[in-house]
């Protein structure tokens, strides 16, 4: 099995749960997910949703891994941009953020830059 092919896996697990539990249980989300570092929000089933995407492009992606690897460039600028621009401020800052959620983001901005195949989506 292929370094993507496990990464469309990842992405489906924990995408998956997390679309799931923001959607349709975001109390429970604002609990566990983003571990009470921000107040219950609506916004926290705009991020399921999101991650919904993610999930369902993930699984096309199992049969279409080179096709669908956008997926994997979107995801590294968007976790890029947020540990960048709220996780970093919020350490500086000492304020609360998603811990478990900030190191996830950074092991998939560090794997996926060798996980996305560059000179196909050029091509």
């Amino acid at each position: 099995m292929t370094l993507m092919k496990l990464m469309y896996f990842a992405n489906i697990g924990v995408a998956g749960a997390i679309s799931i539990t923001s959607l349709f249980y975001p109390k429970i989300a604002q609990r566990t997910v983003f571990t009470e570092a921000f107040e219950y929000s609506e916004a926290i089933r705009l991020v399921g949703a999101l991650w919904l995407a993610i999930f369902l492009l993930s699984i096309v992606g199992l049969f279409y891994p080179k096709q669908m690897s956008l997926v994997f460039v979107f995801q590294l600028i968007y976790k890029s941009s947020w540990l960048l621009f709220a996780a970093l401020p919020a350490i500086l800052n000492n304020q609360q953020y998603p811990k478990s959620m900030a190191i996830f983001f950074v092991v998939w901005v560090i794997l996926l830059p060798f996980v996305i195949p560059w000179k196909a989506l050029v091509n």
